[in-house]
């Protein structure tokens, strides 16, 4: 449900120039199928050794499960927003800096 929100939210991110990657433990097979029949909008990236998972602090106790997180990134790699579970598009973007 969180991947067909943010693809139906797509025009809200792309009018303020947010490019979306949804990344995720599956293999890329896997997200092939999944982008097709749901269809994503948006690349998935396979994190099939779970290092971008650990590197953002995404990994359950369990070092396999994945906490449902969603990072904001600007282009210099700060993090702008970080929250666990599904924030909507709004909340999302009103972490960018205005523009003007």
């Amino acid at each position: 449900r969180q991947l067909s929100a943010v693809r139906d939210e797509q025009p809200k991110f792309q009018a303020r120039g947010v490019r979306t990657l949804g990344v995720n433990p599956a293999s890329v097979p896997d997200h092939e199928k999944y982008v097709e029949k749901f269809r994503f909008n948006f690349p998935l990236l396979a994190d099939t050794a779970r290092a971008a998972a650990r590197a953002y602090q995404a990994l359950k106790p369990d070092g396999k499960g994945i906490l449902r997180t969603v990072y904001l990134i600007s282009r210099d790699g700060a993090v702008l927003f970080a929250k666990r579970g599904s924030p909507g598009a709004g909340e999302v973007l009103a972490a960018l800096p205005r523009e003007g």
